[in-house]
């Protein structure tokens, strides 16, 4: 039997159930900890061989030895990314990583798009208005999707399920990632070009050194004025603070933001009793034509059931010695399984 430690900086109820109904099946015993993971907290999981953490937690150089030194032998991931949180390189030949690289795509872009059609339609103060027996019209006017441009960067799965929903609504599609799929049915064009040329933008790309911030004053600028941009991706692809501008200056038209660059000890948690020392947030949420939920794309029954099976599954896979179908590979520069050319993995 494997002991796992488990950070719940996320691990709500809903999501430990699904670990409970897994983990006799995979012959596993779990110690949920009510903590983020990093550099303070990784000392808890002194004794345990497999140590488990979601999107939020810090693991860097010495979270990494500290865990080492505690006997930690693999850190799996229960999300998909990783390369904004973990040092990747200071894990090669001591700590094996693995990652859940595909929780459910539907997910996500289907609540992308259930962002898309709420802020274009306002459906969101409508539900307000006639909860108090208000039935004007008067604000409400919308648009069409069918037949507007809408420009998708990051065309991974879910990038693809997103486009495949678009289509679905008649929309024209720009794509832009760094590996262009060509049997996908839209149209690559330069990321400048994408966001000239684009009615609504939709960000589905992992959060890299390169991209930080992708979305700032200079990019704004050249976007169509009364252009919509939804984020359910990484919150650090979007200066914050650029975006205000653009809505205040009425250059953009609005946003919907699943996730945010300061989101960590914010989202998850209930601070509705609490004064939030985030002015940009505060400013942001009050906005009519802004849109901001609490990371919660992925949070689907399927989701959650994927997210523990293939967590357990990883570490089963690591327990018996078998090629880690999931590990973050670390003898190439983007860390990709993709990227090794067969070379063996330390």
């Amino acid at each position: 039997m494997v002991w796992i430690y488990i950070s719940i900086e996320i691990l709500k109820l809903f999501d430990r159930l699904n670990f409970d109904k897994f983990k006799d099946s995979y012959d596993v015993s779990i110690t949920y900890v009510g903590v983020d993971l990093n550099e303070q907290t990784a000392t808890l999981a002194k004794g345990y061989e497999v140590a488990c953490a979601f999107v939020n937690a810090t693991i860097d150089k010495k979270t990494i030895d500290i865990l080492v030194s505690g006997g930690t032998k693999l850190l799996a991931m229960r999300c998909a990314g990783y390369n904004n949180n973990i040092d990747i390189p200071a894990c090669c030949g001591k700590l094996k990583v693995v990652r859940v690289p595909a929780y459910s795509p539907y997910a996500v872009a289907e609540f992308a798009m259930a962002l898309l059609l709420t802020l274009v339609r306002k459906t969101n103060h409508a539900y307000v208005r006639t909860r108090e027996f208000n039935f004007s019209l008067e604000g409400m006017v919308g648009f069409d999707l069918h037949g507007k441009t809408v420009g998708v960067v990051g065309t991974g799965k879910i990038g693809k399920a997103f486009i495949s929903i678009a289509r679905g609504f008649g929309m024209k599609v720009l794509a832009y990632d760094l590996y262009p799929d060509k049997t996908l049915d839209a149209e690559y064009v330069p990321l400048p070009q994408l966001l000239r040329e684009s009615d609504i933008i939709s960000l589905h790309c992992p959060l890299t050194k390169e991209n930080h911030h992708m979305i700032g004053m200079e990019s704004i600028a050249t976007m169509k004025t009364g252009a919509i941009l939804i984020n359910t991706s990484r919150g650090a692809l979007v200066d914050a603070g650029a975006l205000l501008e653009a809505l205040r200056s009425k250059k953009l038209g609005g946003a919907a933001l699943d996730v945010y660059e300061e989101e960590r000890n914010l989202f998850y948690e209930d601070n509705s009793g609490e004064i939030i020392d985030d002015d940009l947030l505060m400013l942001l949420i009050a906005l009519p034509n802004v849109i901001v939920t609490s990371h919660q794309a992925f949070l689907t029954d399927d989701a959650l059931r994927n997210i523990a099976d293939t967590t357990l599954s990883n570490i089963k896979e690591w327990r018996e010695g078998k090629s880690l179908t999931n590990e973050v590979c670390m003898d190439c520069p983007k860390h990709e399984k993709p990227e090794c050319n067969g070379k063996k993995r330390k």
